[in-house]
């Protein structure tokens, strides 16, 4: 049957590099065949056998240096594997290192008909796939401009666009969609879904766990170059969760050399999320938000949001002057700009005190998370009344982070209404 048809299949692929400690090594091994080794092996990749069938999306997820990347490169044809065998059936268009195909000294235009005759189309070809190609990028009259000169981010809608266009059997993506704001992800994100309607094999790598949960059909757990499982994205992640555990727990230090309570507030939770680029910021200043996270029930910080499990919102306030009953809020909004729900610390009759300059406060506001799995912005605020009994806007992050919830379970509407339905036969 078609649904079976093996698009990727991958027979104990190993990869090898000999590692040498002074470069005059390299030299002395090579003039000496057969004698003295003056290397170490090093395997980035070792045995990795799995198959992908045609329509499967399939999410890898390692830690930084566990083979990922190798192995991808090696599905494109970028490497060649030591040992084992690779059987790729499909035109593959893959999104690998940033600017990779691209020629800094061309303009976008220029790099796009490039990359088009690489892939094997004609100019003629590319040239009909130019206005979704530049719909899709949005990069305005940079399209003119030599890429050279483009951000991280240009660089990923450009290489994306064109990677979609050509109309590939096989999509290979790795880490790409880090890249970028947030709405252009979600975009991406958006392609993904449509590719695996029409039947497309997709592989892809992600530190986005929530994502390898909501658009995989399987995952594949990689660890120091070996597969320790191939399975159901849940399970994997979970399983992923555990390795970041016991290698956190290895690299604490004694109890006697612990972190002080006050350092370890000085964690930034805010860089363990991918942020809008296109944050909207505003307010007098007279306080500024410093940090802000999500939390599960355990007080880890939260990347993945199972529907009505409950979360915890921190804020840091940093106060620059004297403020009586400051006004703290959260806010949820879908892509439209609608907002969804919210609440404050006015509404929830919270006495907020007299805050002193220099002052830090750290806000919690602890709740479940009932939402559907739509895309949902998170803003934050401080306000206070002045004397006129006006709001004042003291400062205020808009969507600085989108959130996704899962659940088995999909309903009408924003929110999961748990409903109890019964059915009484006469």
């Amino acid at each position: 049957m078609e649904e079976m048809t093996c698009m990727i299949q991958c027979e104990n692929i190993t990869k090898k590099y000999a590692l040498y400690s002074r470069k005059v090594d390299r030299l002395l091994e090579a003039m000496r065949p057969g004698g003295r080794s003056y290397h170490k092996d090093f395997y980035a990749l070792q045995g990795i056998t799995f198959s992908m069938h045609k329509g499967e999306c399939v999410g890898i997820v390692g830690k930084n240096g566990s083979g990922k990347s190798t192995l991808l490169k090696i599905l494109t044809g970028v490497l060649t594997p030591t040992e084992g065998s690779v059987h790729v059936q499909g035109r593959v268009s893959a999104l690998l290192e940033l600017g990779a195909g691209f020629n800094p000294e061309y303009t976008g235009y220029e790099n796009i008909y490039l990359n088009g005759s690489i892939m094997g189309y004609s100019r003629e070809e590319m040239q009909r796939k130019l206005p979704e190609i530049i719909e899709f990028a949005d990069i305005g009259d940079f399209i003119n401009q030599p890429v050279k000169i483009y951000s991280s981010g240009m660089f990923v809608r450009l290489a994306f666009a064109v990677a979609i266009s050509v109309d590939p059997e096989i999509l290979i993506i790795d880490e790409a969609l880090a890249v970028g704001d947030v709405f252009f992800q979600l975009k991406c994100y958006k392609k993904i879904e449509d590719f695996k309607k029409q039947g497309k094999t997709i592989l892809f790598v992600s530190h986005d766990q929530s994502s390898i949960i909501k658009y995989c059909d399987r995952a594949i757990l990689l660890d120091k170059g070996r597969m320790v499982c191939d399975g159901a994205p849940k399970e994997v992640i979970d399983e992923y969760k555990q390795i970041l555990a016991v290698e956190k727990q290895q690299n604490q230090p004694h109890p006697e050399e612990a972190m002080p309570e006050e350092e370890r507030e000085s964690v930034c939770w805010k860089t363990q999320y991918a942020l809008n680029e296109k944050i909207l910021e505003y307010g007098g200043r007279q306080a500024e938000i410093t940090d802000f996270g999500i939390f599960d029930e355990s007080g880890n910080l939260a990347t993945i949001y199972n529907r009505n499990s409950v979360y915890t919102i921190k804020m840091k306030v940093l106060f620059h002057a004297e403020i009586q009953n400051p006004i703290y809020a959260i806010t949820f909004k879908d892509m439209s700009g609608l907002e969804v729900a919210g609440t404050n610390t006015m509404q929830e009759n919270v006495d907020t005190g007299t805050v002193k300059p220099g002052q830090t406060v750290t806000v919690s506001f602890r709740q479940k998370f009932p939402f559907q799995n739509y895309p949902l912005f998170l803003s934050l605020g401080c306000t206070k009344f002045d004397g006129q009994g006006e709001l004042r806007v003291l400062h205020r992050l808009y969507d600085v982070l989108c959130i996704q919830t899962l659940g088995a379970k999909i309903t009408n509407g924003f929110f999961d209404i748990d409903s109890k339905v019964r059915i009484a036969q006469q």
